[in-house]
């Protein structure tokens, strides 16, 4: 086999690692998501769901930040009955940091 076949050789094996590599992450990242969302159906009412979803519309990474908050305490026993859209109001007010309103004064 000359030296470009091999090279050949080698970069096609190293193309088709990388493709089965990244088809393993997407696979894993479906996963993670799927589990995410059972959690969320688990611990939110529709009403709740439906207002994260709207909150989604608006930012997403807002929405994956409140996801990751609410299944974190959930993780740590925090959260131990279904959360109410009024209870999920409360805890977005207090998960989401506190926006500074900036004045400008003339002087």
């Amino acid at each position: 086999m000359s030296d470009a076949e091999e090279i050949k050789r080698r970069m096609l094996e190293e193309m088709q690692r990388q493709a089965e590599e990244e088809q393993r992450r997407q696979v894993e990242e479906e996963m993670i998501k799927a589990q995410k969302r059972a959690i969320l159906r688990h611990l939110l009412d529709s009403e709740a769901r439906g207002r994260l979803e709207r909150i989604r519309m608006a930012s997403p990474e807002k929405a994956e930040y409140i996801e990751n908050q609410i299944i974190r305490l959930y993780q740590m026993g925090r959260i131990k009955t279904k959360i109410t859209d009024e209870a999920f109001k409360v805890l977005i007010s207090h998960l989401m940091p506190k926006k500074r309103d900036i004045k400008i004064r003339r002087i």
